[in-house]
């Protein structure tokens, strides 16, 4: 069963898509929130994801961020980390307030810079079960340092600087200073997904606004993880990823327990849509959930 619905987020509507099981339960389903990347939306990997989980059992949640596809905010295409991970504490309050949900067995899965926002909005909310992730990025991480590190801090600090010129503009009635993020300059598989019919969406990649770079660069992911135990953690990557680092490191700060788990042959971007990858991925979720959202008393 398909529902479309809202709910808030710090006083912002977020649209969003709840899956139930077909076969009805005996009891309130497990649960589980899906999270989409950076510039994404709900109908593209995260609700892949969702209906591969739905299909095991599992209430699923997709949701559109804040400023974000369907859901309320301004300026449009805004990506605020501390935002996005409210916008996930927003999503497990609504599943818990549902008669047809569990409110003790509620998981979360983010992908790519949801990889990221999932796991800090865990750090510190315990009604979030379990964690998953799958080709994690922390966006922070990749602005402050570059993709897979040695960017200079004169690079960092010229980032700050426009995104501070962007704001000073704002306060002068300028309007907002946006820049495309998604172009023929990043690499040819992440410009397929988003740019071709792939995995387009007219409603992704809507250009951001540069002050989003001060606030993604204050960010850091992963810097309480070791709060999330004893709740579980697992993480996937694949073994052809450029952002695998960025799981190996957040494995390695945090505690027990938790996985890592590499697919052979993915790319960061194939475990988005591309069924052999996904397969092998969800083989991986469907018992790790299973296992940690299982019902009290459950065999």
């Amino acid at each position: 069963m398909r529902i479309d619905v809202t709910f808030p987020s710090n006083g912002l509507a977020l649209a969003g898509t709840l899956l139930l099981p077909d076969a009805p339960a005996g009891r309130p389903f497990p649960a589980v929130v899906v999270g989409h990347p950076s510039g994404g939306v709900k109908e593209q990997t995260a609700s892949i994801y969702a209906g591969r989980l739905v299909r095991a059992g599992f209430a699923t949640l997709v949701f559109d961020a804040a400023y974000q596809g369907e859901s309320e905010g301004e300026p449009r295409g805004l990506e605020d980390p501390f935002q996005r991970a409210e916008d996930v504490k927003a999503a497990v309050g609504y599943l818990s307030a549902r008669d047809d949900v569990d409110p003790g067995r509620i998981g979360a899965l983010g992908i790519c810079a949801s990889g990221g926002y999932v796991p800090y909005a865990a750090q510190t909310d315990l009604r979030i079960r379990a964690v998953a992730t799958v080709s994690a990025g922390d966006l922070g991480t990749v602005m402050r340092d570059g993709l897979g590190g040695g960017q200079s801090p004169e690079t960092t600090r010229a980032l700050l600087e426009r995104a501070g010129a962007a704001r000073t503009a704002e306060a002068r009635g300028e309007g907002i200073h946006r820049q495309e993020w998604i172009t023929d300059a990043v690499d040819a598989e992440t410009y397929e997904y988003y740019r071709t019919p792939r995995g387009h969406h007219p409603r992704a990649v809507q250009p951001w606004p540069v002050r989003n770079l001060d606030q993604i660069i204050q960010y850091d992911s992963y810097a309480l993880v070791r709060l999330i135990a004893p709740r579980p953690l697992l993480m996937i990557v694949g073994s052809a990823a450029d952002t695998a680092y960025i799981s190996r490191a957040a494995v390695e700060r945090a505690a027990e327990p938790k996985r890592l788990v590499v697919v052979d042959g993915a790319t960061h971007v194939s475990l988005y849509d591309v069924d052999e990858h996904v397969t092998a991925a969800v083989a991986e979720l469907a018992p790790f959930f299973a296992t940690h959202l299982a019902a009290p008393g459950a065999a």
